[in-house]
């Protein structure tokens, strides 16, 4: 074997070693993989049931109802549309209508998104990323100054 089909070896070698490391790591992150949809990206696409997914936007005005045992049902709306939303647990403090939310869940065959984490927005001047974005890109943004910096 030559110089030249030695060092050619090693680097096929060294690339297939590469690739399969990271064949092997998304295979392994896939069920953890979680994407980021608006409402109205929910009804375009046609989200298919048990799909997990984080769903953003704005907490409908009058759409919060509290039932027994802790459940609360609201609507997340952007532009041209909404999702129901059911979630069983404690919400944060500043969780409120009008504000910007990021639930995690499933969407269940009736269309109603079961979260199992809600997160609202920490103060007035952060929104998280993909909700401002979203809301940005639609022409609903009303926060001053950049959208989703990440800090206070």
């Amino acid at each position: 074997m030559t110089r030249k089909q030695r060092r050619l070896t090693l680097i096929g070698t060294g690339v297939a070693t590469i690739a399969a490391a990271l064949g092997l790591v998304s295979f392994a992150m896939r069920d953890t993989i979680v994407f980021f949809h608006t409402p109205s990206e929910i009804q375009a696409k046609g989200v298919a049931p048990g799909t997990r997914f984080r769903l953003g936007g704005l907490v409908q005005e009058d759409s919060v109802h509290k039932g027994g045992n802790q459940i609360i049902a609201f609507r997340i709306k952007d532009a041209s549309g909404a999702v129901s939303v059911q979630y069983r647990g404690l919400l944060p403090d500043l969780f409120r209508e009008g504000q910007g939310v990021v639930a995690e869940g499933v969407l269940d065959p009736a269309g109603i998104f079961k979260a199992d984490t809600v997160l609202a927005k920490h103060d007035e001047n952060y929104m998280p990323r993909e909700v401002a974005d979203a809301l940005k890109s639609q022409g609903h943004w009303q926060g001053e100054g950049p959208a989703a910096t990440g800090t206070p």
